[in-house]
């Protein structure tokens, strides 16, 4: 039987390089950083990279952006080698969203997005009706067109990070990078961002790479990961493969925290729960979860829980107790 041709294979490949080693030069000492990376950033998809601080990320980054060019190996943006790119011609490839703090002033959110078409423009940066349709196109496609002509300092995160995407969008290039673009975001607007990514991916046919340390945000948005770890070749693949076949640990080196398989949660190792829980999945793994916070109880026998109205019933020997919350539950034995 003839082998299914990979998926891989049909998806336009935007950067892509094999067997980098990243770091830094200084005079005649070299500080290597991470070796053995290798990675294909294709068209319409998101892609995390995650890992712990101080493996390389920020200097993976800064490497396709041929901002610290590798140490050995080269970046390639579509057909052409970054390091033989002029720096112009790299920001028509490459549009970069940076943790940056917004100078405010008196600065319009289509101000901002006007920003964008700089590389673009001519030597006045004046601005063409093709540069005004692309701003109006993008502010459409991200949903800000009804914040054209607000201040940029009246915007709340959310809209103020909103609009720093479509700035991006504006220059018009196959790639994006964004460096954490949801720290200092509430947990609503942590969503609406990256899967606002992951739709602009799509319909605008973007390769996008985005850094982000929110690991439950990214296994529900990313179409891959790229995993970094220390002394570690660069680990690739999509979120569900990296769960089952457990890359996903390296996230966590050591020996105290796993990623849970089954939620994607980050929880501490503990020793198995030494009583019978019964009941309905979804309540199971809540009250396993109070348990785990609380070493040390005496546990009983067996707990049964059941749905509507919410109940736990759990015995002792011959003796049986109710109760009508987790948090009922856990005061009793915490008194036992």
């Amino acid at each position: 039987m003839e082998k299914p041709k990979s998926i891989q294979e049909d998806k336009e490949v935007f950067v892509h390089a094999s067997d980098l080693e990243l770091g830094y030069r200084s005079g005649a000492a070299t500080q290597r950083v991470a070796s053995h990376v290798s990675f294909a950033l294709c068209r319409k998809e998101l892609t995390c990279l995650m890992g712990p601080n101080g493996v390389g990320k920020s200097t993976l980054l800064k490497a396709i952006m041929h901002q610290h060019p590798p140490l050995k190996g080269e970046v390639w943006l579509g057909d052409s080698l970054a390091s033989r790119l002029s720096e112009k011609e790299r920001a028509k490839r490459v549009a970069v969203v940076l943790t940056e703090k917004v100078p405010t002033g008196l600065l319009t959110v289509r101000d901002l997005v006007a920003l964008g078409r700089t590389p673009h423009t001519g030597w006045w940066g004046q601005l063409s009706p093709v540069d005004q349709a692309k701003i109006e196109e993008v502010m459409e496609l991200t949903g800000i067109a009804y914040l054209a002509n607000k201040n940029i300092s009246a915007l709340s995160d959310g809209q103020r990070q909103t609009a720093l995407i479509a700035r991006a969008l504006a220059q018009d290039s196959p790639i994006m990078v964004l460096d954490e673009p949801t720290a200092h975001l509430d947990l609503s607007n942590r969503f609406e961002i990256m899967y606002l990514l992951r739709d602009l991916a799509r319909k605008a046919s973007k390769a996008i790479l985005v850094v982000t340390h929110d690991l439950e945000v990214a296994l529900e948005t990313a179409d891959k990961l790229w995993l970094m770890d220390a002394g570690q070749p660069l680990l690739t693949g999509s979120p569900e493969d990296l769960m089952i076949s457990g890359g996903i640990q390296r996230l966590l080196p050591g020996e105290k925290w796993r990623v849970d398989a089954a939620s994607g949660k980050i929880i501490r190792h503990t020793a198995p729960i030494p009583c019978k829980i019964e009941g309905p999945e979804s309540l199971v793994s809540w009250v396993k979860n109070a348990l785990r916070k609380n070493p040390g109880l005496r546990l009983p026998d067996t707990i049964y829980l059941f749905e509507a109205p919410f109940t736990i019933k759990v015995t002792f020997l011959q003796n049986h107790y109710q109760f009508s919350s987790i948090s009922e539950m856990i005061g009793f034995l915490q008194g036992q």
